[in-house]
């Protein structure tokens, strides 16, 4: 079981081990990098190579000696898991939170990043009416509410769709977990700052794609990133989901992912180095 030790953190990832172009994607809120089996597996066919890691605070991956982190310490993390596996250049990319740290991966190291991938996610900062919505949210799930009744109401926005076989097994992981190990985790998303204003800085290609029915990444917001964007040709918009398009209409976005990737790999000037894997 892979992991890279980033700062103080033991970072857990997963590759495919292919020597074609590399995809880096990161999770969203609350999930693992079980969230993109669905779009892995139909990527299988392909020699894309598909790697993803599981976030500070989610999945195999703690928070280290200080659980204090931003979304700049993540794409620092995602650096270092392309560090591990001998890899150069990417296309990186993500679902909402992942998005954040993919997008400033993009800030980070520009030599690097040679195409994005945005799903379901945004570049600003939370509103004053969000930060107070998921500071009451957090206080819930963290305190003394019925978690099962907060899971069960939050899996069908979260995740969207209209198969509750999903939702039931991502509820089932939430209800097992220490539900106030996501605290730090939810500091970092309330408190995260704006990069819509230095997205001018990147230029290579983008795709923002969002589901039909996201509430939370709107259709004005992701707008915004693509006007942003100079490598987006506007927003794509995967009918019928919501913000968790990647597990449910996984042939949709596998293929808008590989089109990135392809887009991206043409754009680079030197191959993807895949020593070590």
């Amino acid at each position: 079981m892979p992991f890279v030790h980033s700062d103080s953190v033991n970072v857990h990832f997963r590759t495919d081990a292919r020597h074609g172009p590399t995809l880096l994607l990161a999770h969203g809120f609350l999930m693992d990098t079980s969230m993109f089996d669905p779009v892995r597996n139909v990527l299988a066919h392909t020699d894309i190579n598909v790697v993803t890691w599981d976030a500070r605070g989610h999945g195999r991956t703690g928070y280290g000696a200080d659980p204090r982190f931003d979304y700049w310490d993540l794409a620092t993390d995602g650096l270092r898991v392309l560090d591990a596996l001998g890899i150069e250049h990417a296309v990186v990319g993500g679902v909402s939170q992942g998005g954040y740290a993919a997008l400033r991966m993009a800030l980070l190291a520009p030599e690097r990043v040679t195409g994005l991938a945005l799903l379901d996610t945004e570049a600003d900062a939370c509103t004053r009416a969000e930060e107070t919505y998921y500071e009451n949210f957090f206080d819930e799930w963290c305190g003394t509410a019925d978690l099962h009744a907060l899971a069960q109401d939050l899996a069908p926005r979260l995740i969207g769709g209209t198969d509750p076989q999903i939702w039931q097994s991502w509820i089932t992981r939430w209800l097992a977990a220490d539900r106030t190990a996501i605290r730090p985790a939810a500091d970092c998303l309330i408190g995260r700052d704006s990069v819509l204003g230095r997205l001018g800085e990147i230029s290579v290609p983008a795709l923002v794609l969002r589901g039909e029915h996201d509430h939370t990444s709107t259709a004005d917001k992701s707008a915004r990133l693509a006007h942003a964007l100079a490598g987006a040709s506007g927003v794509h918009t995967v009918a019928g989901a919501g913000h968790g398009c990647a597990l449910t209409h996984p042939v949709q976005v596998a293929t808008a992912l590989a089109a990135v990737v392809t887009a991206g790999t043409s754009y680079t000037v030197e191959p993807t180095a895949a020593a070590g894997i």
